[in-house]
């Protein structure tokens, strides 16, 4: 799913019956809360069903679709949504249509049980893929020729597996991570991935960085003190030595845990917070750079436009003149 950052990218999503409502929201709601951070329609989507009536799903709440499903040559990722009895689903007409599609798609991804549509249609035969844990045995054991892994979610090449609503979560955070960069994809994962509050009632919940689940406490410090510190930035030295550790440890850790260095997380960090002010205040762009931890108006300046590719003015001038 890589390509101009500030292209709408077109996405089809085939939803079976009695699919979890969840399910279809890990998908969607990642990419509307992308569109309504940056202001642009990164992404659009459509949503058929195998014979175009609407979707029933597990919690008895309809969802409209657009269509059925009778792809023509289109080029744009495909999400294939299932949760329960995708048996019933998987005739040979939809297998078919699957297989012909799946010729021009940049992107064919299964989704929870949807991998095992795809497995059935041959379009995982040697690939590496992964299912609900629940089933992952049986379906290693179903098709040898996949490589089943037990992880939350596979990207292998133009084949995108996933093991559940929040593995599909996670995955949709890293696809912004990639097409549209971290800053983006952390801001998306702090609307939906809360912390719950300490026992004692100490703290209200607060964003976490979604995708990027802290096991190490040590981490989840880390990112505590950088939330805290925007405005005056420690460096890694003084930061891991708050922690207890060293600088490289910490840096390691980072790189286990959340994917990417210390430095690029504090960044994204900083430059978030100074795009809400951007937006939602009249302060200064001097100002904003000062309260975020910039340097400079002209360092500030230059780390928006290459996070953003857009200034700090450009976007609040497009942001207000829509409102």
């Amino acid at each position: 799913m890589n390509g101009p950052s500030g292209e709408t990218l077109a996405v089809d999503i085939l939803v079976l019956p009695e699919t979890n409502l969840i399910l279809v929201a890990s998908v969607i709601e990642p990419m509307r809360a992308a569109n309504r951070i940056s202001g642009l329609d990164l992404y659009d989507w459509r949503i058929f069903s195998p014979d175009g009536a609407a979707i029933e799903t597990r919690s008895h709440i309809p969802i409209p679709v657009d269509g059925p499903f009778r792809p023509a040559r289109e080029t744009g990722p495909l999400f294939v949504l299932s949760s329960y009895n995708w048996q019933r689903s998987a005739t040979p007409q939809l297998k078919m249509l699957l297989s012909q599609t799946a010729r021009h798609r940049s992107v064919v991804a299964g989704i929870e049980s949807g991998t095992w549509l795809l497995a059935e249609a041959s379009l995982l035969d040697g690939f590496a893929a992964t299912t609900h844990w629940e089933d992952f045995d049986e379906f290693a054991a179903a098709y040898p020729q996949i490589a089943a892994v037990r992880e939350r979610y596979v990207i292998d090449g133009k084949r995108i597996t996933t093991g559940g609503s929040l593995p599909t979560l996670d995955l949709m955070l890293e696809l912004i991570r990639r097409r549209h960069g971290y800053s983006l994809a952390l801001e998306v994962s702090r609307l939906f991935i809360y912390e719950q509050a300490s026992a004692s009632g100490e703290t209200s919940a607060r964003p976490s960085t979604g995708s990027m689940r802290m096991a190490d406490p040590r981490v989840s410090l880390a990112v505590r003190l950088m939330e805290e510190t925007i405005e005056q930035p420690l460096t890694l030295a003084r930061l891991a030595k708050r922690i207890g550790i060293s600088a490289r440890h910490l840096q390691t850790l980072f790189l286990e845990t959340i994917g990417v260095p210390p430095h690029v997380h504090y960044l994204a960090l900083r430059l978030n917070a100074a795009r809400r002010k951007v937006i939602e205040t009249r302060l200064a762009f001097a100002d904003i750079a000062a309260l975020c931890g910039f340097n400079s108006a002209s360092a500030f300046a230059r780390s928006y436009r290459e996070h953003y590719h857009e200034s700090a003015s450009e976007t609040r001038r497009r942001l207000r003149a829509g409102t």
